[in-house]
């Protein structure tokens, strides 16, 4: 006989044995051992967590001539035929490829017979989301009201996809993602049984690698074991088999990325790839490896959120004290994106570089977590005393950024540092028009609902007094939120000065009947008639004669 896979050949065969799962399990059995068994059961859940499984043990034990609590006894006629395959009361079928209402009306035809041997029919449609409009419209009254003899198993990945009409006839089971400790242990289990000498770190990597799925992990480690067959399967081996990276490679990764060097993140990249690891892979442990180290920072007590060793726990608690949480949560975003790209890209490798070169220099970006990580790397070279180059991301503010010595260098010393530390420049009554003349170019640097407010607010002064100070009036009643909010405010007011170089006091409100009434649009000619006290004439060109 052939080899058969290590998920199929330690398939469950009894309730007991399936893992993970005891919430569905011990109901099933309650029900068996009651004798109250329902006709129509879904069961939902991600690949490899024990659908189909579950699904053929419930059909074994319903027919079952000597059931242990509720289990299969697997030694009977009726269990024999049905793991062999040749029972007759027990029909599954791939809704895949079976997904047309001749195909039901063929089970409704069939569901008239009687079974030939055992209590029950027992119908196992596999991946029931598949099937057409049509045909879930045929199976509703039989599945509404099947014959006392007859049971319903319909198994699906997407259970959005199936009609309520369905749903409501059925009792829905949610299969869970199973746990690493419960992989790791099962696949301990295996291997004493097989005879295999393994490294408990390396299955548990490969547990990890299952992403909660038991057969998606059993299919990796059987790829594992024969790559080194014969010899001691170690993590080191695992993480050559799945092209994967160790976490030393990414601490030290991320002590490039924070010290800008883009070199030395580009040569770290060659060695991977060198070594053969698979970029779309990297790419997904590296935010993993980065989500962990936020956890770390976040939590007060981290070894509950993470699945990781002490060991590794300690290592990460001390990286962690490097990289504040802001600038994290960029990095995040930034390869997050780069993963959803890279599955369309045609050049992976360039789209990576590229990626790190933006977790590198944040100035290539505008967003405000790069802003707060472009702070975060000019106040460490400040306090190393080393020259800083000015921001050329805007000539006004290059022009009115204090210290600056006109070839865009600020040096270390004591005076000019504070300068650096200095406000910028108070905006000044002309100031307001060019505000309003950027206003859609503010907006735009803003995102959601906040944008989409301010898209419709008017830039308006006071015209009684002639401050600088600027109002912003919403249109739209929903935005009280936005004027109550702190953020909101500070986040416009540095949107503004970043744009002109100055700042300026933003004072948000909303636009009521017979409020505001002081408030004016901004006009230049208004402006600096206030500013200066008197009119302003504009002479006309007398007409030719």
């Amino acid at each position: 006989m052939g080899y058969t896979a290590l998920y199929r050949k330690f398939r469950p065969d009894t309730f007991e044995d399936v893992k993970g799962q005891d919430h569905i399990v011990t109901t099933l059995k309650n029900q068996i051992q009651a004798d109250r068994i329902g006709h129509a059961f879904l069961f939902c859940g991600t690949r490899g967590t024990g659908k189909t499984t579950v699904a053929k043990i419930l059909a074994r034990a319903v027919n079952c001539e000597h059931p242990v609590n509720g289990s299969p006894c697997n030694e009977c006629e009726a269990c024999k035929a049905i793991q062999a395959g040749t029972s007759m009361n027990v029909i599954e079928i791939d809704a895949a490829s079976n997904n047309g209402v001749d195909n039901i009306r063929e089970i409704r035809e069939e569901v008239a017979y009687r079974p030939t041997q055992g209590k029950y029919k027992v119908y196992i449609i596999d991946e029931v989301h598949m099937l057409s409009a049509g045909a879930f419209n045929a199976l509703l009254k039989t599945l509404e009201e099947p014959p006392s003899y007859v049971i319903f198993i319909l198994a699906t990945t997407e259970s959005h996809k199936i009609p309520v009409t369905i749903l409501s006839r059925c009792q829905r089971y949610d299969f869970h993602r199973i746990s690493i400790d419960t992989i790791t242990c099962r696949l301990q289990e295996l291997m004493e049984k097989e005879g295999i000498d393994a490294e408990e770190k390396a299955l548990r990597y490969v547990a990890k690698a299952g992403d909660g799925s038991m057969r998606d992990s059993l299919s990796l480690l059987d790829q594992c074991i024969a790559f080194y067959l014969g010899e001691r399967l170690t993590y080191d081996k695992v993480l050559d088999v799945l092209g994967t990276v160790d976490n030393e490679v990414f601490s030290r990764l991320l002590r490039q990325v924070l010290q800008g060097n883009v070199t030395g993140c580009i040569h770290i990249l060659e060695e991977l790839l060198t070594g053969g690891k698979e970029l779309g892979q990297f790419v997904s442990d590296f935010t993993w490896y980065m989500r962990n180290l936020l956890l770390v920072k976040t939590s007060e007590n981290p070894e509950e959120v993470l699945d990781v060793s002490t060991e590794n726990l300690k290592a990460l608690q001390e990286e962690s004290q490097m990289i504040d949480s802001d600038t994290l949560m960029r990095y995040i975003r930034v390869f997050s994106e780069l993963s959803s790209q890279l599955r369309y890209a045609t050049q992976k490798r360039v789209m990576v570089e590229i990626g790190l070169i933006k977790l590198c220099r944040p100035a290539m970006e505008t967003n405000l977590d790069s802003v707060l990580d472009r702070i975060r790397v000019l106040e460490e070279k400040m306090e190393q005393g080393v020259p800083v180059m000015a921001v050329s991301g805007n000539q006004a503010m290059e022009e009115n950024y204090p210290g600056n010595t006109g070839n865009g260098t600020v040096f270390g010393d004591g005076r000019q540092q504070e300068d650096m530390m200095a406000k910028p420049e108070k905006a000044a009554p002309e100031d307001l028009q060019k505000i309003k003349n950027n206003w859609k170019m503010i907006v735009g640097q803003t995102e959601g609902m906040f944008k989409s407010f301010l898209s419709t607010a008017i830039p308006k002064y006071n015209g009684n007094t002639g401050e600088n100070k600027l109002y912003v009036e919403f249109t739209n009643d929903l935005a009280q939120n936005c004027v109550e909010d702190p953020a909101k405010k500070e986040l416009l007011e540095a949107l503004i000065a970043r744009q002109i170089g100055k700042s300026v006091e933003v004072e948000m409100l909303l636009k009521k009947r017979d409020s505001h009434k002081e408030l004016a649009d901004i006009s230049v000619d208004d402006i600096l008639k206030q500013a200066v006290h008197m009119d302003i004439v504009i002479e006309d060109e007398p007409d030719e004669e």
